[in-house]
């Protein structure tokens, strides 16, 4: 079967304005557009579409979910990695939360919680292994349109490509300062269950 995992169009939060409920976090225009996009670049129906929780991977879904309307549509808990206290830092910008980033990523503790809302990267690692047993355990050949987030993205990638890690190695690997997101606007990851494992299937392959 063949997983493909699109990360959602640009957000109001990709575009630099401040946060104030992750969930309800939308798309910008330029965002729709490239939802749009994507749904009209589909060459296969897909079995299953599955979206997270949040509103800008259900937006970004819902042209392919029109486009194929006989297609079942589920929503999992992919959603994206929170790593920070929500409560603290709603409704603030990008920059203001910056040096909290450089410092939870470069002290690389994964059972550290920020607080309430928040989530430790062990507790992340173990939501893409969850889908990804969700999804081998499927009866049919795919392929399955999930449509989440870039660092759940990014860490179903790190389950499957560097499963000899622990999960501190794995953090330690995950995020650099000043470099660009690992999983870009609706990029397209694909993940192919072949042989009782998953393998990451790379452009070209």
């Amino acid at each position: 079967m063949r997983a493909i995992f699109i990360r959602h169009g640009q957000s109001t939060g990709n575009a630099g304005m401040p946060c104030h409920d992750l969930a309800t976090i939308e798309l910008t225009e330029k965002g729709w557009k490239q939802a749009r996009q994507v749904a009209a670049d589909w060459t296969e129906a897909p079995s299953l579409i599955v979206t997270s929780p949040f509103l800008r991977t259900q937006q970004t879904a819902a042209p392919t979910i029109e486009r194929f309307r006989n297609v079942p549509v589920e929503v999992w808990p992919i959603e994206e990695f929170t790593y920070l206290q929500p409560s603290r830092w709603n409704g603030t910008l990008a920059a203001d939360r910056a040096p909290h980033l450089v410092r939870y990523w470069g002290e690389a503790d994964p059972a550290y919680c920020d607080g309430e809302g928040a989530e430790s990267f062990d507790a992340l690692l173990r939501r893409p292994e969850a889908a990804l047993g969700r999804l081998a355990a499927l009866p049919s050949p795919g392929p399955v349109y999930v449509f989440s987030h870039g660092q759940f993205i990014q860490a179903v990638r790190a389950v499957v490509t560097e499963s000899e890690l622990d999960d501190r190695s794995k953090m330690l690997r995950f995020w650099r300062k000043g470099e660009p997101p690992a999983i870009g606007n609706v990029e397209l990851v694909q993940f192919d269950w072949t042989n009782a494992q998953w393998q990451h299937h790379k452009s070209g392959d």
